[in-house]
């Protein structure tokens, strides 16, 4: 399987104006669903007077984790909409959250799917795409006869040590790619008493 995935690189904002309504889209770069939930109590108490704070996201290199908000509109007009725009772009590890200040004008159910569509369009047109790979985490522990052969490898794989402690015993944090870990691990199995565990 496929070790990346498409975000956004950093927050972004759109607009869609319809019969008096206002739709301000945010889209953030997310990690978890404690973050989602954080964000979104953030845009709730700054939009305090607005009529609906709908939402959607989707989390995780296989995109399984995910969910709509229609925030009280009419089920499946707003955050079925956004969700649509998400999977359009085949985005990943992502919250869309669209303000709507009621303008005084019904919109119907078309109406404001095209809306809520629209105002994550504007945003994501003017957000910057990038891809990102998933990581794992693994410490190395190794004696310091190893030290030589063990920072070889770690050259030779272009990795950033983390938190190197030298002593006797020697440790070292490494950030890999997840499609990399199982060859990396033999890499340093090799070496006589070095421990290789997941972080």
């Amino acid at each position: 399987m496929d070790d990346f995935y498409k975000t956004i690189e950093k927050p972004a904002e759109g607009f869609y104006r319809e019969k008096g309504s206002r739709f301000l889209a945010f889209g953030f770069p997310v990690e978890n669903e404690d973050q989602i939930k954080e964000i979104i109590a953030t845009i709730r108490r700054k939009y305090h007077d607005a009529r609906h704070h709908c939402y959607a996201y989707r989390l995780g290199i296989k995109k399984d984790i995910y969910r709509m908000n229609d925030d009280g509109e009419p089920s499946g007009t707003a955050g079925k909409p956004i969700f649509g725009q998400l999977l359009s772009g085949n985005l990943t590890n992502i919250l869309v959250i669209v303000v709507r200040y009621f303008g005084g004008i019904l919109l119907g159910t078309g109406g404001l799917v095209s809306a809520y569509r629209a105002a994550t369009a504007d945003m994501l047109s003017g957000a910057v795409i990038i891809t990102r790979h998933e990581m794992v985490r693994m410490r190395i522990t190794f004696p310091y006869e190893a030290l030589n052969i063990v920072m070889k490898i770690i050259k030779d794989e272009d990795l950033v040590p983390e938190k190197p402690e030298f002593g006797m015993i020697c440790s070292v944090n490494l950030s890999v790619r997840e499609n990399s870990r199982e060859r990396l691990a033999g890499r340093f199995a090799c070496i006589p008493e070095v421990t290789v565990n997941s972080l």
